[in-house]
């Protein structure tokens, strides 16, 4: 479907048209449509320009904001210098006056401030395009951090989305570079992440379940939302008493357990990525704070990213490999996640994954972010001819972030040395999980469902045989093959009757008590299962073996 453009957003257009033309012979997409030459980005890219980007994003208004903090992200799509410049780029804006700050309160809450608040501070503690925090104490003497919507911000940001989202539609209808990037896509994924971040009972959800995962956790906080002071345009959460790490000076890690802030604060994203599937997106220095008591608290959860369990298995192989220093494993799991395009180099692509693999391998921690790492493959994957899933570099700019954070903690922590020691463990917990009563019920089910089924499906079969209705179109009847082949069918047939009962039998097991347990399960039922799986191991074997 082709996209038309707008008369009324001309202007808009020109000055996002110049924008492209300035800096497009810079980054992957060119003004023209056509890609550079790989490795050009290196050449034509300088601190200059990056710097000029990020000063006109700024003046364009905080949609724009918000976009050149989403392409930070994406390794695949900027050259590093512009990466690294728009990771700077911060959206803290002059603060709207106290006046309107009550007026949206009293709006949203539907009661005056003072009767909803013993005290609100007339002065944010912070202030970005989007909104701003005040701090203030309810009513029954709790401190709590208030983040109040800007006025009318909503209707300027759906604006700016849709210039944003034409103009994209326009380049993926007419440019090569626009289809092969997924430029519609990229628009679309940006418009529904921000709009997100408008609606604050989302980030509300985030803070509650991210403080449900991380609870085990004794030194990181997350702070929770007060539900009743909780709307749309206003989310009220628990103060974080504390300085940002940011302002950590090495005098200042003295006084606070560094090395064990810094690994359970590594061990927390591991677990968010590989375990759970749920990312606090942009933990930089300023989104985590240590607090009097010396943990940690995460802020700010307006952006959070969501694996599939397909790509949490990806992303487990891929750091596993990249641990042990297998080069071709990082290269199948890269190309596997990724989609390939029509410029797709096979060759290329598994010679320059082998020599970032290998310069991992042989530099320092002092020397390299192991974030980095994962943003280098994106971009090997793009210059290649391959477009690596948005999640990926999402994880790659967390981690990036995260080796910022965790080394003002602790200068001499080694997150490859952490995720060798941690990713067996959270394997297990994934493991464990799936093994839930509630899965093992529906496996049950499904398994009670194809017995019940089969001797119906049976008898139809023997119905039509003795009806002589059944026809069997062979060319060469072998019959000593034929009745090898029915022999084999028959005895895979019983042995998944054997399977199929056998995990019914150890499901029903699972709700009695025992004494006996395995794993905190009952040890006859998981006798059962062990069975069952090997039972079904060998079938799957010897199923492979004999079709050959």
């Amino acid at each position: 479907m082709s996209t038309s453009l707008r008369v009324g957003h001309l202007g808009r257009y020109a000055r996002i048209a110049a924008l492209l033309v300035k800096h497009g012979r810079s980054a992957t997409f060119g003004p023209l449509g056509d890609p550079p030459p790989v490795d050009a980005d290196d050449d034509l890219a300088t601190e200059e320009d990056a710097r000029a980007l990020v000063d006109e994003l700024e003046s364009m208004g905080p949609t724009f904001v918000k976009l050149g903090q989403a392409l930070s992200t994406r390794a695949d799509l900027l050259p590093p210098v512009y990466l690294d410049a728009l990771a700077d780029l911060r959206d803290a804006v002059e603060p709207i006056p106290f006046a309107e700050v009550e007026q949206v309160v009293e709006r949203e809450l539907g009661v005056r401030m003072s009767q909803g608040f013993r005290s609100f501070d007339h002065e944010p503690l912070a202030s970005a395009s989007l909104g701003q925090v005040h701090r203030a104490v309810l009513r029954d003497g709790r401190p709590v951090a208030v983040k109040v919507q800007r006025p009318e911000i909503r209707e300027r940001v759906v604006d700016d989305m849709d210039v944003i989202e034409e103009l994209a539609g326009f380049a993926a209808d007419h440019t090569r570079t626009g289809r092969q990037l997924g430029f519609r896509s990229l628009a679309r994924e940006f418009r529904r992440t921000t709009m997100a971040e408008l609606d604050y009972r989302r980030e509300a959800s985030n803070l509650r379940l991210m403080g449900e995962h991380l609870a085990e956790l004794d030194l990181i906080w997350v702070p929770q939302p007060i539900d009743d002071y909780t709307t749309s345009a206003v989310l009220t959460m628990e103060l974080v008493e504390g300085r940002s790490v940011a302002a950590l000076t090495p005098v200042g890690r003295l006084d606070v357990d560094g090395a064990a802030l810094a690994e359970q604060l590594f061990r927390a994203y591991l677990e968010q990525i590989l375990l759970h599937g749920f990312l606090h997106a942009d933990p930089h220095p300023g989104n985590v704070m240590l607090t009097d008591d010396g943990r940690l608290g995460l802020i700010d959860l307006g952006m959070v990213a969501h694996l599939d369990e397909a790509t949490q298995d990806h992303v487990i192989r891929l750091l596993g490999a990249l641990s042990d220093g297998d080069a071709p494993k990082v290269a199948v799991e890269l190309r596997e996640m990724s989609t390939p395009l029509d410029s797709w180099d096979e060759t290329e692509f598994r010679e320059r994954i082998g020599h970032l693999v290998h310069t991992y391998r042989t530099i320092t921690m002092a020397e390299l972010d192991a974030g980095r790492v994962v943003g280098e493959l994106a971009a090997i994957a793009a210059d290649c001819g391959l477009r690596p899933p948005s999640t990926l570099t999402l994880v790659g700019k967390a981690l990036l972030n995260l080796d910022h954070v965790v080394r003002l903690l602790d200068p001499e922590l080694d997150p490859n040395e952490l995720i060798e020691r941690h990713v067996a463990s959270i394997v297990e917990r994934r493991m464990m999980s799936a093994a839930s009563p509630a899965a093992l019920l529906s496996l049950a089910m499904e398994g009670k469902e194809f017995v019940e089924r089969l001797p119906g499906r049976v008898n139809k079969v023997m119905d039509a045989l003795a009806e002589g209705q059944m026809t069997l179109n062979v060319r060469g009847i072998d019959e000593a093959e034929l009745m090898r082949t029915a022999r084999a069918l028959a005895n895979r047939l019983t042995s998944g009757l054997v399977v199929a009962a056998l995990i019914i039998g150890a499901a029903m097991l699972m709700r009695i008590e025992s004494d006996w347990t395995i794993l905190g399960y009952p040890g006859i039922a998981m006798v059962l299962f062990l069975v069952a799986s090997l039972l079904g191991l060998w079938l799957v074997v010897t199923s492979i073996m004999e079709d050959r």
